[in-house]
């Protein structure tokens, strides 16, 4: 996965006259929405953040109808760039899970809110010891101390601060929550509410499937999500070990807004919501949130081993989404999702479309 660039011609895309443009360019423009109010920070891999502010309003503007409209309007403002090497691509979903505002013998396992002593650290404020990855840290009256990791927080180090948002039926939910970063809940009350991503602890994240797999010498290739929950379910003592040595913890908040579209995801790390199958995480530190990306990979649904070449969006990270060529498909909400995401290990094959520097 080198992450060197070469600029191609659109026809040279395997699979690109055949995608569902119109799908593409609806996801682009939901970004757009966004990029005109806060156009995105350019990242290293070169996707100039204003252009592609600029592209975005022409496409606002655009009557664009059919695939065929969609696909002459990308191949107008843009030029792909194909990413040199083979990647990864795995899945992600938004869980829908049982949740209760008050603890209780059924519900008894919380999701946390953001502590008002997490702060933002950058280059800034980064004490010199710490690695340039961590983003965020706990300020004493003393300055900046590591904030509590996952193993402290089951030792307690959270209890007595009221920050315990929603309580859970499922431990194993609230860790799948957490790796997932956002969830749907179906309130006790009847009503739905949804959590997102505010904040974590700063630590690095550890799989915990790749703990097990390694210590229990099981081959990753078959590891999957719906295997770990059930591994995790059946062996609680011994989850919680592993789960102590990933010390990455996720804080959230809530994310009830009346301007939702229930059909789609969660909203994501560029403050768009997600659209089941056309967005995709990438590492925030080399993409541009919003640019468009095109993958040729292996379909996502069990199964299905046929191609998979289709227009992505740019529109989440993850701890776990490092390097130039690997990608994280949204799948989609609920169970049916998160089985498919949970199959996702392709290799994969990333195409940038650079936005094309349009006249001011």
């Amino acid at each position: 996965m080198t992450g060197q660039l070469r600029c191609l011609e659109f026809d040279a895309l395997d699979g690109w006259a055949a995608d569902d443009h119109l799908a593409a360019f609806e996801t682009f423009c939901r970004s757009a929405r966004r990029m005109v109010e806060k156009p995105p920070t350019t990242r290293k891999l070169g996707a100039d953040g204003a252009a592609l502010a600029a592209v975005g309003a022409l496409a606002l503007a655009a009557e664009v109808e059919s695939s065929e409209q969609a696909r002459q309007f990308f191949e107008h403002y843009f030029t792909p760039h194909h990413i040199e090497g083979e990647g990864l691509l795995t899945g992600f979903f938004e869980p829908v899970v049982e949740a209760s505002l008050t603890p209780s013998a059924e519900f008894a396992h919380p999701l946390y809110t953001r502590p008002d002593w997490l702060v933002d650290v950058d280059d800034a404020n980064r004490p010199e010891s710490w690695s340039p990855d961590i983003r965020y840290g706990r300020l004493t009256a003393d300055g900046l101390v590591e904030a509590p990791d996952r193993a402290a927080v089951m030792d307690g180090a959270l209890d007595g601060q009221g920050l315990e948002m929603v309580w859970l039926r499922d431990p194993v939910d609230a860790f799948f929550i957490n790796v997932q970063g956002a969830a749907r809940l179906a309130m006790s009350d009847g009503t739905t509410r949804r959590i997102t991503y505010a904040a974590k602890s700063g630590h690095a994240y550890t799989s915990i499937a790749k703990l097990l797999c390694a210590r229990d010498g099981i081959d990753p290739a078959t590891m999957t999500a719906d295997k770990l929950a059930d591994w995790m379910r059946t062996n609680p003592e011994d989850a919680k070990t592993l789960l102590r040595q990933n010390r990455s913890f996720i804080f959230f908040a809530f994310s009830d807004d009346n301007t939702t579209d229930p059909s789609l995801g969660q909203i994501a790390a560029a403050k768009v919501q997600l659209t089941p199958r056309r967005s995709m995480a990438v590492d925030r530190l080399l993409h541009t949130f919003h640019t468009p990306v095109f993958i040729n990979s292996t379909e996502p649904l069990p199964g299905d081993t046929s191609p998979l070449a289709r227009l992505m969006v740019a529109q989440d990270t993850g701890s776990a989404i490092t390097g130039a060529v690997r990608g994280d498909i949204f799948t989609g909400s609920g169970d049916a999702a998160g089985l498919i995401a949970g199959r996702v290990r392709h290799p994969l094959a990333m195409t940038v479309l650079m936005p094309k520097v349009v006249p001011s």
